[in-house]
């Protein structure tokens, strides 16, 4: 190792040690003492002279010195990536941004690493990061967005996974009243509810699985096809749960900052063992992206319902929704949603009207730690009275939040571990209506 050393700063030049501390030469071995600062230089020069074999006992020298932990992995993962071995330079870079999440030149080479490894919807992600950095030059800051842009429109498919188990204060969502008034024969009277029409709680097995492929077909036309599948199993089988959704249409490209789509949609949806709801229709989108910290979206969803466990819920569902995403820092990133929904239903009582506002904040903090939080809230009104219950149609207050926490920096088998609480609430003028629900989530996910 020495002799190695004092190889690699001797063809550093004249320039490059001249501050350095030296001893005389004793029996023909030379001494040259180095600052960790000076021992940094020195590296980085021979890493951009792409003398890698030189530069590497330097770096491992400059591990022993504390404070340099950053520095070594970034030379090292630079070092990986240029020799070719992108898996090992990715793995420095994650290891420096799960600690400081705000290092904006480590996340461009993670995203170069990404791009090498096949992996364009990561690098996608870690180049939108970047380019949310204010103090970027603004050449890079376009360059960036090119970049992007030839990803968006070359990617081939994405694939997110997660399974988990998941404690529920309320696996059949139902109401949390034990006594409910009903009308009979013209008078009121008080019913007290079975075991079976109330909250239950529960642990159940969960999983998510969300798929897409984008097939280009010109160079701004591309065809878009899409999975997404979720499940919940608990003990026995009458309150399972499963749902999945296919979607494919085309994507057109109106220009680099902006996009529209329109997919069919088809859906079905099992509860209890038994089809619950199948579901055809069409959701068409729009988004922009405005400058390097702000972007937008619009996307309108109609389908026809077809609900086998009750024919008065057949009908027309729709909804709009619009969302305004905004960079906070380089890693946080705010949105704001509106949203409106319709469903044109055989039974004017199931028929209602809702509109609402969501709030989210997310990101990435030092350590690994991936967090999210969010909330909704909106009003449902409902086109006529269910006489049984009540003379007047129903309405709801409804209100949710969400905080979830995940560490990448953690990994089993390529997965993460994650953890989620879910509080939402309704507030009916009909008891029965009125619902609690909490519901606590561990998983593992991974995104490929």
């Amino acid at each position: 190792m020495r002799a190695s050393l004092i190889a690699a700063l001797l063809l550093l030049g004249a320039g490059s040690v001249a501050h350095a501390q030296s001893s005389p030469c004793e029996g023909g071995d030379c001494q040259l003492r180095l600052t960790p600062a000076q021992l940094l230089a020195s590296a980085e020069r021979l890493v951009a002279l792409r003398r890698f074999d030189e530069a590497r006992p330097l770096i491992a020298a400059l591990k022993l010195a504390p404070g340099y932990t950053l520095q070594t992995r970034f030379l090292t993962g630079l070092i990986a990536a240029e020799s070719g071995d992108f898996h090992a330079a990715a793995d420095q870079y994650k290891a420096i941004l799960a600690d400081d999440p705000n290092q904006t030149r480590v996340r461009l080479e993670l995203g170069k690493a990404m791009m090498a490894m096949g992996k364009p919807q990561s690098a996608d992600k870690q180049f939108r990061l970047a380019g949310q950095d204010r103090e970027l030059p603004p050449e890079l800051a376009k360059a960036i967005r090119g970049v992007r842009a030839v990803i968006r429109q070359k990617r081939a498919w994405r694939l997110d996974v997660d399974f988990g188990i998941a404690p529920d204060s309320n696996i059949n969502n139902a109401t949390g009243v034990d006594q409910v008034t009903v009308n009979l024969g013209g008078y009121s009277l008080p019913l007290t509810l079975e075991d079976n029409a109330r909250a239950r709680s529960g642990t159940g097995l969960t999983a998510t699985v969300s798929a897409g492929v984008r097939l280009p077909v010109s160079q701004n036309l591309s065809m878009l096809v899409d999975f997404d599948g979720t499940g919940s199993n608990y003990a026995g089988v009458d309150y399972d749960d499963y749902l999945v959704q296919f979607a494919a249409g085309p994507e057109f490209r109106l220009s680099q900052a902006v996009s529209v789509s329109i997919e069919a949609v088809g859906a079905q949806r099992w509860y209890g063992g038994h089809l619950a709801t199948r579901q055809g229709g069409v959701k068409a989108g729009a988004q922009a992206t405005l400058g390097a910290r702000d972007r937008i979206g619009l996307q309108l969803d109609a389908r026809r319902t077809v609900a086998l466990f009750n024919h008065g819920y057949d009908g027309w569902q729709t909804g709009l929704y619009a969302n305004w995403e905004h960079a906070l820092s380089r890693s946080l990133v705010g949105s704001v949603g509106l949203f409106g929904r319709r469903d044109w239903l055989d039974a004017p009582a199931y028929s209602s009207k809702e509109a609402g506002l969501s709030l989210a904040v997310g990101g990435e903090l030092p350590h690994g730690i991936n967090f999210s939080l969010s909330g909704t809230g909106s009003r449902a009104v409902y086109d006529a009275a269910v006489p049984f219950f009540s003379n007047d149609p129903r309405r709801d207050w409804r209100w949710s939040t969400r905080a979830t926490l995940g560490n990448r920096k953690i990994r089993v088998f390529g997965f993460s571990p994650e953890l989620s609480v879910t509080y939402a609430r309704t507030s009916s003028n009909i008891p029965f209506y009125s619902t609690d629900r909490v519901r606590f989530r561990a998983a593992l996910a991974r995104y490929f």
